[in-house]
């Protein structure tokens, strides 16, 4: 699934047209990344959790030339799905 699916599903189950469908969609993706770029967490009860790490500066191999490389220190965002969607995912359909 894409976005365009995705804004294709809220608009189908919300009864709304495609435009404001995609400015709902937007708009929670838009607070999610503000809440992660201020340092907080985004949770969704029952989906999961999104928040930012920070990964330490390391060095690194280039596979080609063999030569070392240092790769930078930066933040990087996790997601840590909750539990009524990992059970989601693993029941068996009959």
């Amino acid at each position: 699934m894409n976005k365009g699916d995705l804004v294709t599903k809220v608009a189908e189950a919300a009864n709304i047209t495609k435009a404001q469908a995609a400015s709902a969609v937007n708009t929670i993706f838009d607070s999610i990344a503000d809440a992660l770029h201020a340092g907080d967490k985004a949770t969704l009860i029952g989906f999961g959790t999104f928040s930012v790490s920070e990964r330490q500066a390391r060095t690194g191999r280039n596979p080609q030339t063999g030569a070392s490389i240092k790769i930078s220190a930066k933040k990087v965002v996790k997601f840590k799905p909750g539990k009524e969607l990992s059970e989601s995912v693993n029941k068996k359909k009959k």
